[in-house]
């Protein structure tokens, strides 16, 4: 079997003319040599699998789900309120998504901390929509062989069929891609009801192409290049590395010198290792990366190497475990599997879990918490003060009423903290505020003539929430100033 990518031309006329002492003109542009990944099964493989279907039947089955007769999880850009679930949030819920993003990125670190690229290996979008592109193009090309075979041939009626085939399974799964992914900020079954009766407006048609496209390209051509060359975080993946983290490790102490032999052959007798030199790893790696070179930022730690190299092994009646999970540390020292495990809990490791779980425990015990009303409170602009019958002195307010709840609220507003103050309001100042809606209502506080000395005076607005039996269901208290006038 031959590897996976051979000598580039400009490789071989570089050694031609060296070995000749001529001078040679090199281009620093290297066209890449596509990759023929073999297919694999085995313990990884499933796990890879596992995750493909796990995250994609959540990506394309939550736009179908339906709560309180609205889509469960739904981003409202235009109506600025993002659904998820039972719970209601708003732009000045911003914190939240920061939060979130804080989350994320701390278990990067502590994933790869731990055991390197997992998040590369089995749940990146790259790596789950290349699987589903790859499993497709298996099925209509054939294996790896029948593909080559395929790519080389002159263009024919078989090859034509092949190929049309394949792109278009291609497409279909790339736009369906782009359209629930639009799906979560238009609602999907309106979506649909749009793709049906060719009703679809213009920026939702632009984001279903323009997310399709995406997901054709990078999983259907590009592939591997998005990891080794668009991705930052193979560049700095190796910061978080350290000599305690679980890799894809090939033991070079057991499989060198390696070698061609038969199954009935003594590797001791011919001074050979385990490595029987098959170059499967290279086939199968989605990257077209030799293990056997050591670890390679371009490794996405996928593990089909070690799940085929296991396969030859079984084959040759050899012991499993030439490819491996294992650590720099535990490669050096001959460390068991047990021992290398134990060194998870490191005080790295200890620190981000402990990071990882304040964090996650106080937003999530923020979110519960969260007070679903909100009042915020604006002075009219326009006058600060004003007179009015018998003298009185008057303050316009403008209160913004957010009602986060899936029911109709009714809140009745008060004013606390400033002596005689009376509170002016249509409906006795209690209002309804209908389902995840934020109303404006305009209030006005007046007091007696004379009755504070000129300058501003603090006093506070309590907003109570009724329930159906008129009792209070909570309040918000927010404090604004009374201007009297000279």
């Amino acid at each position: 079997m031959t590897p996976t990518r051979e000598p580039s031309e400009v490789a071989r006329r570089t050694h031609q003319a060296v070995a000749s002492d001529e001078a040679v003109t090199v281009s620093l542009y290297q066209s890449q040599a596509k990759i023929y990944a073999r297919a694999v099964t085995g313990f990884f493989t499933n796990w890879r699998w596992f995750f493909v279907w796990a995250t994609q039947i959540v990506f394309y089955g939550l736009p179908w789900l339906s709560l309180h007769e609205r889509q469960a999880v739904l981003f409202d850009l235009e109506a600025r309120r993002f659904y998820i679930f039972n719970l209601i949030l708003y732009p000045q819920d911003f914190i939240y998504l920061t939060g979130l993003l804080i989350i994320s990125a701390l278990s990067l670190f502590l994933f790869t901390a731990v055991a390197g690229r997992l998040w590369c290996g089995y749940a990146c979008p790259q790596t789950v929509y290349t699987e589903i592109f790859m499993w497709i193009e298996h099925k209509v090309e054939g294996d790896r062989s029948a593909r080559m075979r395929l790519d080389k041939h002159t263009w024919s009626a078989n090859r034509a069929v092949r190929k049309a085939t394949k792109h278009g399974l291609w497409l279909l799964v790339a736009l369906w891609t782009g359209a629930t992914f639009v799906g979560y900020f238009t609602p999907m079954r309106d979506l649909m009801g749009s793709v049906v009766t060719n009703a679809l407006g213009p920026w939702q048609t632009f984001w279903v192409i323009f997310y399709g496209f995406a997901t054709y390209g990078n999983a259907g051509f590009m592939r591997e290049q998005v990891c080794k060359y668009m991705c930052p975080y193979a560049r700095f993946q190796s910061a978080m590395f350290d000599k305690d983290t679980m890799i894809v490790t090939y033991d070079e102490n057991r499989g060198e010198p390696r070698g061609a032999r038969k199954k009935s052959d003594d590797p001791s007798e011919l001074n050979l290792g385990s490595c029987i030199d098959c170059t499967m790893c290279v086939q199968v790696c989605p990257t077209g990366i030799d293990i056997r070179n050591g670890l390679q930022y371009e490794c996405i730690g996928c593990g089909a190497c070690i799940d085929v190299c296991d396969e030859v092994m079984d084959k040759m009646g050899y012991a499993r475990g030439l490819v491996k999970y294992a650590t720099q540390n535990g490669m050096t020292n001959g460390w068991s599997k047990a021992q290398m495990l134990r060194r998870t809990l490191r005080p790295r490791v200890l620190v981000y879990t402990s990071i990882l779980v304040l964090i996650t425990v106080a937003l999530f015990t923020n979110l519960f918490l969260r007070d679903p009303m909100r009042v915020d409170v604006i002075r009219d602009r326009g006058a600060l003060a004003r007179m009015v019958e018998k003298g009185w002195v008057e303050n316009v307010y403008r209160l913004q009423l957010m009602n986060a709840t899936e029911q109709t609220q009714h809140y009745a507003v008060h004013i606390q903290g400033l002596d005689g103050a009376v509170l002016t309001a249509d409906d006795d100042g209690v209002f309804a505020v209908l389902p995840a809606e934020l109303r404006a209502v305009a209030v006005a506080v007046r007091v007696p003539p004379m009755s504070h000395a000129p300058g501003s005076h603090p006093l506070q607005f309590v907003v109570r929430a009724l329930t159906d039996t008129g009792t209070d269901g909570g309040s918000v208290t927010e404090s604004s100033t009374f201007v009297m006038p000279r």
